[in-house]
């Protein structure tokens, strides 16, 4: 079963809970705390998103995070590249451009999960993070 990462699903929340408090600035301890996501591991995955230019980082006393562009602009796909480095994919040999598959020549399943993996790919794409708040 395709399933996203812990550090996805924190991004993702995180992401949220900046979006719907009208993009205030808010900080890796108030959004742990609410979540109940450990700090340490919410605060690399929101470095990540910062770097990607998914968030804007804060520093000083009045630090925090808010969205680098407005909700209707960031995909959930873009919050995935940026916290894993890859699409989410539902066959191991899919999106990989050396197949190490022993089967993968003779595979008989590999197109029609090529389509749904294309498809996979559109809603993650299509799908904005103002949809999820």
């Amino acid at each position: 079963m395709l399933k996203l990462s812990k550090k996805v699903e924190y991004g993702l929340i995180a992401i949220r809970h900046i979006a719907s408090l009208g993009n205030q600035i808010s900080t890796v301890k108030e959004i742990a705390e609410r979540y109940n996501i450990p700090n340490e591991l919410l605060a690399k995955v929101m470095q990540k998103l910062a770097k990607g230019k998914v968030i804007y980082s804060y520093q000083g006393s009045l630090g925090g995070y808010t969205l680098a562009r407005a909700a209707d602009q960031i995909s959930i796909m873009d919050v995935i590249h940026v916290i894993e480095g890859t699409q989410p994919a539902i066959a191991e040999c899919l999106g990989k451009i050396e197949h190490t598959c022993s089967v993968y020549d003779n595979c008989t399943i590999k197109n029609p999960l090529e389509k749904i993996q294309y498809n996979l790919e559109q809603v993650f794409s299509s799908m904005k993070v103002s949809e999820i708040v």
